[in-house]
């Protein structure tokens, strides 16, 4: 594990950047916010490309910015994803990428060289290396684009909203590729994006931004079932993120373990084995208080709750915990007193497969 540390000031008119902030970073570490809330900003002055950027950036010790000193961009040991490829259009991939490698020669003497031929295979880059960028399709440039960041040898990954351009065959195509570069290369990712449901299949922790501060930070599970910060993080469409792991797939419906259950989720090509994070939307979460029969809702799980919590209107919202794990459900307040629903109770929650299907866009 890595420690980022900032703190930092920029000034731009309406609009002030002020964190202040250790980050002990480890695989992927979604910036999120609404747009305008800084996400790309911070980005930048980590990266050193903001010159008015007051303040101090430091990562594992080694600063970058202090008073008096700003190491540039090139010297930081940072790879860079940008929304779109910039790729070199002179160039076909394999020059983009061993025009990579020419730089790597400014990495830090601690920082392993990371090979050419594994970035090419990790990425299935193979068939595209005689091909020119104008020749390749959103997601091949994309990968051409990490790959590139990947062949400096960088001692952290910053991505820009990378998949906001693509379509979602393109997403689902890149998304893999993605989720495995911190454990293939070894480096930690700090990943923008705005949209939610990148960031509960790709990250493990957050880093929720607004007008320009930090408004919620950890673990994606925790952020994402806090009330509090609902409204930044998807208003009527929050909910909470479980971890799984994909156990089969018949005729288009994959087995998802939770614990000592099994979820049936429609899924094209799991991957079978593979640990896979969920979000849930509490408004797809029914309650009941015994285990109900003749139902079409093939998804039901005992539960426990652990804390209600009324939103000022006409719902209830309610923390589940399940093996372990966290569950919302937004219910009306008729349905909460006909209940009779309190904290510690034994109740079961039903998931429709079809409503956890729109959870599962990658």
């Amino acid at each position: 594990m890595t420690t980022l540390a900032l703190d930092v000031e920029l000034d731009r008119g309406s609009f002030k950047l002020e964190v202040r902030r250790e980050l002990d970073l480890e695989g992927i570490t979604a910036l999120f916010g609404p747009s305008g809330s800084g996400k790309t900003t911070l980005l930048r002055v980590i990266a050193g490309l903001e010159e008015d950027a007051r303040g101090t950036v430091s990562y594992d010790g080694t600063p970058w910015q202090r008073e008096g000193l700003r190491v540039p961009t090139h010297r930081r040991g940072i790879g860079y994803v940008f929304q779109d490829g910039r790729l070199f259009p002179h160039l076909d991939v394999e020059g983009n990428l061993r025009f990579a490698l020419r730089r790597a020669v400014n990495r830090a003497a601690s920082t392993p060289p990371i090979d050419f031929t594994t970035v090419v295979s990790a990425l299935d880059l193979g068939p595209l290396l005689r091909r020119h960028p104008a020749s390749l399709s959103g997601g091949e440039q994309q990968r051409v684009a990490i790959g590139r960041a990947l062949l400096t040898s960088p001692r952290l990954l910053l991505m820009d909203e990378p998949l906001s351009s693509l379509d979602l065959a393109r997403k689902r195509e890149i998304v893999p590729h993605i989720e495995r570069l911190p454990k293939t290369f070894g480096v930690p990712v700090l990943y923008v994006t705005h949209n939610i449901d990148e960031v509960a299949r790709l990250a493990a922790d957050m880093l929720l931004l607004s007008a320009g501060k930090i408004a919620a930070e950890g673990p994606i599970a925790s952020v994402l079932e806090r009330l509090d910060v609902a409204s930044l993080t998807g208003g009527r469409d929050t909910g909470a993120v479980l971890l799984v792991r994909v156990e089969a797939e018949s005729a288009g419906i994959a087995a998802l373990r939770l614990g000592e259950h099994v979820l049936q989720v429609p899924m094209s090509e799991p991957r079978v084995g593979s640990p896979l994070r969920i979000r849930v939307l509490a408004r797809d979460v029914a309650l009941a208080t015994e285990r109900p029969r003749g139902i079409s809702i093939r998804n039901v799980l005992p539960a426990r709750i652990l804390r209600i919590d009324f939103d000022g209107t006409i719902n209830a919202e309610v923390l589940l915990d399940v093996q372990g794990q966290h569950l919302r459900s937004r219910i009306t307040r008729d349905a909460f007193e006909e209940l009779g629903l309190a904290p510690d109770q034994q109740v079961f929650a039903l998931i429709k497969s079809v409503a956890l299907e729109n959870t599962l866009l990658f």
